[in-house]
């Protein structure tokens, strides 16, 4: 069971000149929804292709263009929303957020404020074994992207590229309930896992699909507990916002600094001014960008040219029906089923891709084994090789079929291990490939008796310091499977040379 408490998960405390002091952390993520087409136009998504490129008349707002809603990218909200357990609401409406931008251009973005697609939701965040710290979804509205200036081809002008204009985007904002650093980090994780989990964004933070705004304040210990009582903002200080970090890193250093920065100002008697910060990786700091705005600066009003969307109950139980196994359950299955620790089942079900491919190795075998294989052996020579699972050079079924030959008994773990170095070399059958290359335990057990006989026989004194100290007896061991070139199974020969020896 996991534990929701503060007992054993404690908020992040920084020791001022003052007193102690505790963050307060909320968080807006952009998750580009997976989708082929944009949110109001049929024009690609498609990363990579040349500049403006992908773009269609309605996307630059040509003369007399209107948007038409996508509706897979509404399915992909409504999925996303149920993933996290949040509220969908049937109906919603799209709002004209109005700010100038060069690569905004329509002078506006259509999004969604006073009524969002999507409410109230959760994500549980792991913070170690058994412990878990909830938390809260505010919403989920749709909007759509801008372009990209780029301002580094040329010395005195600047380009942009609107491929990324109209773009599906969702805006998850969740409370203020995570108390540090390394807790917002696996907020991001989680929310992304999930998302990933379901199909409707691919997580990929370097190339922008998931950007995170981080709004940090600090206040004093018990501050927290009384906005939670009241719901008053006003007990957790004024935050400052932190723009489009794309790093789980870089998202703890960057509230790592902010918080100290706050701490600095409020002790020495000044106010913190609510405002947008950038963070800077090179100096490890943050630095102002611009005055945090409100709705109102923004002038939000209904969007003319679309409707109300009203969503029918049945689209919704359908697409609930077709919700696959998320991390949480499947991990919970794994411990279950294949006798996983809390650990490995972690690692196997980070990714789904990962948790596939064990499946497909541990279906009618030992899962402990299987999970020993996949997580030892091969992740850790993906690793190595800075693969990922899906070039993986040994599949599932190749994996499979040489611990079916370890479980027999055809092959011992050495010989495994040389086994998968041959697999992930050259491919093939696994038996066709031990077959070849005279990969075969010795099962004969008059053989080994032999060589066993022949080695008590010769060594009395070995024999005796045996007797007296059964650790000895393991110098039997080594020494027949030396004598049978270690196609010998270790576990047979130690049982034969204790049986032997009478230990």
């Amino acid at each position: 069971m996991l534990d929701l408490s503060y007992d054993t998960w404690k908020p992040k405390v920084i020791a001022g000149a003052t007193g102690d002091w505790e963050l307060v952390i909320g968080m807006e993520i952009h998750a580009q929804i997976a989708s082929n087409a944009k949110l109001f136009s049929g024009a690609s998504t498609q990363v990579g292709s040349e500049p403006n490129s992908n773009v269609a008349f309605v996307d630059v707002a040509m003369p007399g263009m209107l948007p038409v809603i996508n509706e897979f990218c509404i399915e992909q909200v409504v999925r996303s929303g149920l993933g996290l357990k949040a509220k969908i609401n049937r109906t919603s409406a799209f709002d004209r957020k109005n700010y100038f931008y060069p690569d905004l251009p329509q002078g506006y973005q259509i999004s969604q404020f006073y009524y969002p697609i999507v409410g109230e939701g959760e994500v549980l965040v792991e913070m170690g074994p058994g412990v878990a710290r909830l938390v809260r979804i505010e919403r989920i509205h749709l909007e759509q992207d801008a372009g990209k200036s780029i301002h580094d081809m040329d010395p005195n002008m600047s380009f942009v590229d609107f491929n990324r204009t109209g773009v599906a985007l969702m805006e998850i904002v969740s409370r203020p309930d995570i108390r540090g650093p390394e807790e917002a980090a696996a907020y991001v994780s989680k929310l992304r896992q999930i998302l990933r989990y379901l199909g409707t964004c691919d997580g990929n933070m370097q190339n922008g699909n998931l950007r995170v705004d981080v709004n940090v304040s600090v206040c004093r210990p018990g501050q927290y507990e009384k906005y939670q009582a009241t719901q008053d903002f006003g007990h957790l200080g004024t935050r400052c916002e932190i723009k489009n970090m794309n790093s789980l890193r870089f998202i703890q250093q960057a509230i790592e600094y902010e918080s100290r920065r706050q701490i600095a100002i409020l002790e020495d008697g000044r106010a913190v001014k609510q405002e947008t910060r950038l963070y800077d990786a090179d100096k490890g700091e943050t630095r102002s960008l611009r005055s945090k705005e409100e709705a109102h600066d923004y002038r939000y009003f209904p969007c003319p040219d679309l409707l109300p969307l009203e969503i029918e109950q049945a689209w919704i139980n359908d697409i609930a029906a077709r919700m696959p196994e998320l991390p949480d359950a499947k991990k919970a299955r794994f411990i279950a089923d294949y006798g996983l620790t809390d650990y490995d089942a972690n690692v196997l079900t980070a990714e789904l891709e990962a948790a596939n491919f064990f499946e497909a190795v541990a279906k009618g075998r030992d899962g402990k084994i299987a999970a020993n294989w996949v997580i030892n052996e091969l992740f850790g020579r993906l690793n190595k090789e800075d693969k990922a699972i899906a070039n993986s050079p040994v599949s599932a079924e190749q994996l499979g079929g040489m611990l079916d030959l370890l479980a027999k008994g055809e092959i011992t773990g050495k010989m495994a291990k040389d086994l998968f170095e041959l697999l992930w070399n050259e491919g093939g059958d696994p038996a066709e490939v031990a077959a070849r290359h005279g990969i075969k335990a010795v099962t004969d057990t008059g053989a080994i008796e032999a060589a066993l006989d022949e080695l008590i026989a010769a060594n009395p004194t070995q024999v005796e310091k045996a007797k007296v100290n059964a650790k000895l007896a393991g110098w039997f061991t080594g020494q027949v499977l030396k004598a049978t070139g270690g196609k010998a199974d270790p576990a047979v020969v130690s049982a034969m040379v204790m049986q032997r020896l009478g230990l």
